[in-house]
């Protein structure tokens, strides 16, 4: 059986433990997430690993390179999943850096670092709607107002450290500290369909996305749809539509991403004018001057829109997050890496979905490598890969570390 295919069986392993029989779905500090960390740890173990599960539930395994107590690589991606989830997104990325742990087990007194391998916990924030739990108290930029958020039971976020069996108190101790790890390597399934459309089984990710998250809520008149002439009708579900419409093109325009993904109208009656509407906008860029100068746009224009009806307008921002660019040097490690599978022209391709990269990265340099995956389905249970673009991650990944590690030794890259 070739590394690759124990990869994605090790994929389908994980599928077993679910909150639900005939989906896949595996939330932040349940017990589905202590199942996956321990069956991750076991496999942790057999590669000759240390492992432990830190103060957030993110779980770790490390071998010591040419010596103990040197900084550490870090490999790894996420455990958790959104609901009806597919197999590989955060997955196949923790799979694989164990499968590179393994492979370079014999070799770990050539490196002049220790190899880490994570599983983090939160990547997706489904249960209590915060993101990134797992790797923002590994990069040690936990919010304590998060202790407060609860899950759809009602459960706070601090019932549930306590619950699984974790301390809040200690959730300090989860930080890396800077003179702790070399940097961040991740491979990921694409969530999109440009490798395969250039028909390449890798990718090399120069950014992850900045995002801004909105909520819009239109304010107009509610009154009789058939008694309301259309110069009186303040309609808000008419001015929501423009602003959507809006968005699109704007966004379209500038290079960036933004989605409407939920758009709710009062009162709901089909013969009554809508008078009021509600929409989230989920606005992403490259990099975050080109997402900020559309969003001026945006609200310039939708602020007119609705002036011109007579509508009002509230803008209240629910989140921000910058724009994590991979560091050169190990955009080079990666890009070295894709070569020996025969590319040695990747192509480069900024992330439009956030990762862990986005919290570890303030704690550490950070790259990543993406996998081809099929028609880019992703948070879906369509998710697919193909074993030979597994085993010429796996060879990237391999060669990407050692890529560093001789960096490291010219001194490109010195650990602290």
């Amino acid at each position: 059986m070739s590394t690759a295919d124990v990869a994605m069986r090790r994929c389908e392993e994980l599928d077993r433990f679910s909150a639900h029989p005939t989906r896949l779905e595996r939330v932040y500090l349940s017990p589905q997430h202590a199942s996956v960390n321990r069956l991750t740890a076991g496999w942790m173990e057999s590669a000759g690993m240390r492992t432990w599960q830190d103060a957030a539930g993110n779980q770790y395994g490390r071998l010591e390179g040419r010596k103990r107590g040197l900084p550490a690589l870090l490999l790894g991606s996420h455990l958790d999943t959104v609901p009806d989830a597919g197999s590989y997104d955060g997955m196949l990325g923790v799979v694989m850096a164990l499968a590179v742990a393994e492979r370079l087990r014999s070799r770990m007194r050539e490196l002049p670092f220790a190899l880490e391998v994570v599983g983090f916990s939160d990547e997706e924030g489904t249960r209590f709607g915060a993101a990134l739990l797992g790797s923002r108290a590994a990069a040690g930029t936990w919010d304590d107002d998060w202790w407060d958020l609860r899950d759809a039971n009602g459960t706070t976020l601090h019932q549930a450290f306590l619950e699984f069996g974790l301390d809040p108190r200690r959730v300090g101790e989860a930080a890396r500290r800077r003179e702790e790890l070399v940097g961040y390597l991740e491979a990921h399934i694409e969530q999109g369909p440009y490798l395969e459309a250039a028909d390449v089984s890798l990718g090399l990710v120069t950014t992850i996305a900045g995002a801004r998250r909105f909520r819009l809520t239109v304010i107009g008149e509610a009154r009789h749809a058939g008694g309301t002439p259309y110069p009186r009708r303040k309609d808000a579900l008419v001015g929501a539509s423009e602003i959507v419409l809006a968005i699109e093109r704007l966004a379209r325009d500038a290079g960036c991403i933004a989605t409407v993904g939920r758009l709710e109208v009062l009162p709901g009656a089909v013969n009554v004018i809508p008078g009021r509407a509600d929409l989230s906008l989920d606005l992403r860029a490259e990099d975050d001057a080109r997402r900020d100068a559309v969003w001026v746009q945006i609200l310039a224009e939708i602020t007119a829109g609705c002036s011109a009806r007579d509508l009002e307008l509230r803008v209240v921002e629910t989140h921000s997050a910058p724009a994590m660019p991979c560091a050169d040097w190990l955009q080079d490690a990666i890009r070295e890496g894709i070569a020996v599978t025969g590319d040695t022209d990747p192509m480069a391709l900024w992330s439009r979905a956030g990762h862990d990269g986005m919290a570890i990265g303030a704690t550490t340099d950070i790259g990543m490598l993406f996998v081809r995956c099929f028609d880019g389905i992703s948070h879906h249970p369509g998710e697919a890969v193909r074993e030979i673009d597994v085993a010429r991650g796996l060879d990237a990944l391999e060669a990407a570390v050692l890529s560093v590690a001789r960096r490291v030794e010219a001194g490109v890259k010195a650990p602290a």
